[in-house]
């Protein structure tokens, strides 16, 4: 068992106290795993290694945080608390003072620290690995550690991300965007470094390109569910606590005959109210835009002309397929999300809608043929949330006192082992 330096310290980050890993740890952020991949997975014996983290360590459903984006909940997780601590609640948003749309690819918005710079000033060495670049910054706020990403592995050097010859420590080249093997190189990478000894935490931060191409049950996902599943099976093989939570759950967005289930909301306000009467954000937007042309299920909605917030809120609240309308005060407030960012008011797509702006802005020619799968709404809040170690009396008090957030997965995975 590989000991850490700091193996009687604690910190406390975000008002809660984490001890530092006695054993190897790893958490790994299924990104996209719904539910129900879990179930058809162990069903269909696709899962020898995740049925063994949940028969012999804990296992429930957690709720995300809002919106269900990858962004949000990436941060929310390594803070381990939501957005309105940490300050991330999308990965695209309207800056209010200069009017200018901006996409989030750093760490200037985190307003917090996270558990694992914390855990790194305490003496241990961390890893933090994620699938999106988009996402490394963030991630690695305040780390002194390695941090990297797949997507750009070949770039790494010891100066920005502690670690360099990447390539040659997975033995492979980096993958394509767009491939299942972004997740997979992040879970390689993690244990070559815990083979090597080179980390006490890991936080291994998969994508949801397959996700988002397919459901449970279709052969894409199956294959790489057991992919997946044998690298999980080789951390515990290492002697490694291995936690495993989602950022977001995923939907199919199609109408019956599966096509997909949009609402245009901008261009629908607009052609009620007349032109420029309204804005709409779509938070999901990202550089990985391919898979889902853009679309969730939840929006900011920002009032530019003369009509006001309110009547249109009330004609987009009778829309169909618009489950929810609240202004962004009451957002804010019932979501724990930064007010700082929030439009006048929010629109939630029901479990089978997408909501976005205008047709011209979601090229949906990269669904090559499948369906519209996404997230961003209360459809996607429910996440799968396990520990590969039985949980201790005070955090099996926890459980039953109420329901987990995914952003609890480090708390459960370094305090809550028996």
């Amino acid at each position: 068992m590989m000991a850490t330096v700091a193996q009687n310290k604690t910190v406390e980050v975000n008002g809660r106290v984490y001890r530092a890993p006695r054993q190897p740890t790893a958490v790994i952020c299924f990104d996209g795993c719904d539910p129900r991949y879990i179930s058809h997975g162990l069903s269909a014996g696709l899962f020898p290694n995740i049925s063994k983290v949940i028969s012999q360590g804990f296992y429930t459903i957690a709720d995300a945080a809002m919106p269900t984006f990858t962004n949000p909940n990436n941060m929310s997780i390594v803070a381990g608390a939501p957005p309105i601590v940490h300050g991330i609640s999308g990965n695209y948003y309207l800056d209010k003072k200069t009017g200018k749309e901006v996409m989030i690819t750093d760490a200037s918005l985190v307003s917090s620290g996270t558990v694992l710079a914390g855990l790194a000033d305490a003496g241990v060495r961390v890893a933090a690995i994620t699938a999106k670049d988009k996402l490394r910054k963030m991630l690695g706020s305040g780390l002194k550690g390695i941090c990297f990403s797949s997507e750009k592995a070949n770039e790494a050097t010891l100066a920005e991300n502690g670690i360099e010859n990447v390539e040659a420590l997975v033995g492979r080249k980096t993958p394509g965007m767009y491939s299942p093997d972004l997740s997979l190189f992040v879970l390689d990478a993690g244990i070559k470094l815990l083979e090597q000894k080179k980390a006490d935490l890991f936080y291994l931060s998969l994508s949801d390109m397959v996700q988002h191409s397919a459901g449970p049950g279709e052969e894409l996902a199956d294959q790489f569910n057991r992919d997946v599943d044998q690298r999980v099976g080789r951390l515990m093989e290492l002697g490694a606590v291995v936690g495993i939570v989602a950022d977001h759950g995923m939907t199919d967005k199609c109408t019956p005959d599966g096509e997909p289930q949009v609402v245009f909301l901008e261009k629908m306000l607009n052609e009620q109210f007349g032109p420029g009467s309204v804005r709409v954000i779509c938070p999901i937007t990202d550089p990985f835009v391919k898979h889902h042309g853009a679309l969730g299920s939840f929006v900011r909605v920002y009032a530019t002309g003369k009509t006001s917030p309110e009547t249109l809120m009330d004609a987009a609240a009778r829309i169909p397929g618009v489950a929810l309308v609240l202004d962004g005060k009451s957002a804010s407030e019932r979501y724990e999300m930064p007010i700082e960012r929030e439009g006048d008011f929010i629109a939630i797509g029901d479990t089978y809608t997408a909501i976005g702006s205008r047709p011209d802005e979601h090229d949906l020619s990269g669904l090559n043929g499948h369906k519209l799968r996404s997230h961003g709404g209360l459809s996607e809040q429910p996440v799968p949330f396990m520990v590969s170690k039985p949980l201790n009396k005070e955090y099996q008090a926890i459980v039953a006192a109420r329901r987990l957030r995914n952003f609890d997965i480090f708390d459960f995975a370094l305090n809550g082992p028996a």
